[in-house]
């Protein structure tokens, strides 16, 4: 990808997040799906920018999807969170682990929005620890049978596609492309949420649902490692929207902290409020940098895919990353929020959204004590400090 290239790419990002921002707001208050996103983003060609342009793509490189998706986080996390369930985990597994004729099936089809894409890894009963998933499946022939449950799966609703994880009778996990609206398959839209009522998020049902042979992704048995690589993609999707939301949260709170006045003057010249905007420039510095060091890693891993270490190094780093930027956007959200005082505690006004909105970031793509524990091994020395060993 050339300068001009991204250039280019972060030039249309910054339109859709323009054109999108009325839409965004409306939809937000009317707690509903924001169905201008995927008309909009066609528009912009952005539903497939980390994929090379033989796919349709715009052969964005790790840095500057991240930068992409930080942009996009301003406007919320929901808006984000369409398109790491599109592209970074949706899609993605397609172009990481699928054949020739998989990709150019499926590739073109994600990056003009005729199909929109989801991942389904989450059970009720599976969440932290996947392999206890019930979702099984057997080969009939020319196809596998698939039967069980995925809950809490965005874009999970409105997706054409899902990339869709079962157990089989020798108990390793294979990965299916599965296409929706075929029988056997039924789904339901979760609207009870704390936060981002404009994305989509719903749950599944395959019921002597029959994948056709051609739609195994990757070999049969290699689904866990497909869904763990697959997770540092999505992990530094989230870490980006977080950076977004500390980059926004800023922007408004410095904004409200110069034109609200109390006590004869503006609130900004007031020491504890200064106190919060300094602690959220702090959080979105560091989490930034942390952020750019892991999309190099990534990008050094994806140069060189057989490379163990430099897999573990991005594995490792997408983990620091995601953990630590969601806690900054947390703490910013919630600074935020105090510096708007009553109106904070509102959603006509930017933070309280933000609030709502980014507290799941703890928690999907790998919740913080799973994350904890991931780092904490890797520190002290690898698979021998695991604490589910």
């Amino acid at each position: 990808m050339t300068a001009a290239d991204r250039d280019r790419l972060l030039d249309d990002v910054e339109a859709f997040c323009q054109e999108i921002r009325p839409f965004e707001e409306l939809c937000y208050v009317e707690h509903r799906f924001n169905d201008q996103l995927v008309p909009l983003a066609r528009k912009h060609n952005i539903l497939a920018m980390p994929f090379p342009g033989e796919y349709g793509g715009r052969g964005a490189d790790t840095v500057t999807y991240v930068k992409a998706l930080a942009r996009i986080n301003r406007e919320g996390t929901g808006v984000r969170t369409f398109f790491s369930g599109h592209t970074s985990i949706g899609a993605y597994p397609i172009w990481l682990a699928g054949n020739e004729e998989q990709r150019r099936r499926w590739l073109p089809a994600a990056a003009t929005g005729e199909k929109i894409f989801a991942f389904g890894l989450t059970e009720p009963e599976a969440g932290s620890n996947p392999l206890e998933m019930q979702m099984t499946y057997e080969r009939a022939g020319d196809y596998f049978v698939l039967n069980g449950v995925k809950y809490l799966i965005s874009n999970g609703g409105i997706a054409h596609v899902i990339v869709t994880f079962a157990k089989g009778p020798s108990g390793r996990v294979s990965a299916f492309i599965v296409e929706t609206g075929q029988t056997g398959f039924t789904k339901e839209d979760l609207t009870a949420k704390m936060g981002m009522p404009t994305a989509n998020t719903a749950m599944f049902e395959l019921s002597k649902y029959r994948v056709p042979a051609a739609n195994l992704l990757g070999e049969e048995g290699a689904g866990f490692r497909i869904a763990m690589n697959t997770l540092i993609s999505g992990r530094l999707s989230v870490a980006a929207g977080c950076l977004g939301v500390i980059e926004d949260c800023l922007i408004e709170a410095v904004n409200y902290a110069k034109e609200r006045h109390q006590h004869g003057k503006a609130i900004a010249k007031h020491q504890l409020v200064q106190e919060h905007i300094a602690a959220i420039e702090m959080h979105r510095v560091a989490t930034e940098a942390v952020l750019l060091k892991a999309a190099a890693a990534k990008d050094a891993f994806h140069a060189a895919p057989d490379n163990a270490e430099l897999r573990s190094r991005a594995d490792l780093l997408a983990a620091q990353a995601k953990l630590f930027a969601a806690g900054a956007g947390w703490d910013a959200a919630d600074r935020a929020v105090q510096i708007y005082g009553g109106r904070g505690w509102s959603t006509l006004y930017r933070p309280g959204r933000h609030l709502q909105d980014v507290r799941v970031c703890r928690i999907y793509e790998g919740t913080d004590e799973i994350l904890k524990l991931k780092i904490a091994s890797a520190v002290l020395g690898g698979r021998e400090y695991e604490a589910y060993n």
